[in-house]
């Protein structure tokens, strides 16, 4: 089993929850209003007057066997918005 966490822009709103459900993806854990900034490029998020923008994120555990056509849809949705940020991560898990 793959554990696969994501970390995006708030702009997103429901599309990420939505590509997941394409791959067959059901359960998952979201949080939203997450604060933050990236390690390299990009803007804070902190949802203050300066940086009025949040993220969310979402942690999901997959199948190995769908965790690379997964994270393949989340790099070019990310490829197609790359001004927003996403980023996704994962590590294998016992379950």
């Amino acid at each position: 089993m793959k554990a696969i966490f994501i970390a995006y822009n708030q702009a997103y709103g429901t599309e990420i929850v939505e590509l997941l459900s394409e791959y067959g993806q059901r359960g998952f854990t979201q949080w939203t209003d997450i604060q933050g900034r990236g390690g390299e490029e990009g803007e804070p998020h902190y949802g203050n007057h300066a940086w009025p923008t949040q993220n969310y994120a979402i942690l999901t555990i997959v199948p190995d066997e769908k965790a690379p056509e997964l994270m393949d849809a989340l790099q070019a949705t990310d490829r197609k918005y790359p001004d927003l940020g996403l980023r996704a991560f994962q590590w294998t898990v016992d379950g």
